[in-house]
């Protein structure tokens, strides 16, 4: 099956379920509600639920045991993003070509559609009414919560968000840049994808420690790609304004290395990804053109 057909199919697959767990209606504040599923279902490419699906696929699972870990992921990446385009933060207009949240309706409610997708995340792990067609034990659902729980606070994302604030203005060299990001972005994708493997079955070491190296060369990928599109993509296209990372004085791998040193590096870490998997069979084949897509994609 070609990658864009997986791509499609998964991105049906999460959002079938995120429809059924965000509600249509709600007797406590239809306002916030609305802006949930605004910030939710608003065209996002849905990266990581398809690493979670795809590394549940190379393991032998079927997608719809998958689905908690993969709505899961997504609701912590949505929160994320409403938070980080506030004032406070980046003070971005657009997402995905559309108004950010905070400017769809306000800050309070942005913040508030943030803490409640947050916890959202956590409920569809915990409860196996949300996603009926998953059959994953107890056991399975705490090292979920587990893994997702770290990649998202102090250890993670967070972590890495307050790392990327305090570097505004700064110079950074290549390890702290990396160490930024491995965070901010590269925790939640490593997550992902351990997350779908272990919906599938339990892993050996050997096994764990290949994804992770997988994981972390995607995850920093994904990131100089991002710089990279920052310099050589236009607004219509990104669906965010062109060059918000320069005008807001944020060290990149593009601003550390230029443009082309960093589209060199992209590559390193992409055949570093692959390298990762030469001991798994054709079934990881999405993962692997999961690597190639991130390094190529033009938005």
């Amino acid at each position: 099956m070609p990658l864009l057909i997986f791509i499609e199919q998964c991105r049906l697959q999460v959002d079938k379920a995120l429809s059924t767990i965000l509600p249509d209606e709600s007797k406590v504040s239809p306002h916030l509600l609305e802006a949930m599923r605004y910030s939710v279902f608003n065209g996002g490419k849905r990266v990581r639920p398809t690493l979670v699906y795809a590394a549940c696929h190379a393991f032998g699972g079927v997608r719809e045991q998958a689905d908690p870990a993969a709505c899961a992921v997504e609701l912590i990446h949505a929160y994320s993003l409403v938070h980080d385009d506030l004032p406070a933060m980046d003070d971005d207009d657009l997402r995905r070509g559309k108004p950010t949240c905070h400017k769809a309706y306000d800050e309070a409610t942005a913040i508030l559609v943030g803490d409640t997708l947050q916890s959202q995340a956590f409920e569809v792990l915990g409860n196996d009414c949300l996603c009926p067609e998953s059959t994953l034990t107890d056991s399975v659902r705490l090292q979920l919560v587990n893994i997702l729980s770290q990649a998202s606070g102090l250890a993670g994302m967070a972590g890495g968000q307050a790392m990327d604030q305090c570097a505004t203005g700064s110079v950074l060299n290549q390890q702290q840049l990396e160490l930024m990001h491995s965070h901010k972005t590269g925790a939640l994708i490593r997550a992902s994808v351990r997350m779908g493997a272990l919906c599938a079955r339990a892993l050996q070491d050997d096994e764990l420690k290949s994804l992770d190296h997988y994981a972390r060369a995607i995850g920093l990928a994904f990131q100089v790609r991002d710089d990279i599109l920052d310099v050589i993509a236009d607004t219509e296209t990104l669906g965010k304004n062109q060059g918000a990372d320069m005008a807001l004085d944020k060290p990149t791998y593009v601003s550390l290395m230029g443009l082309e040193q960093a589209k060199a590096y992209a590559e390193e870490l992409h055949h570093s990804a692959i390298s990762a998997l030469s001991g798994f069979d054709h079934s990881a084949d999405f993962l692997r053109q999961i690597a190639d897509y991130i390094v190529r994609r033009s938005y």
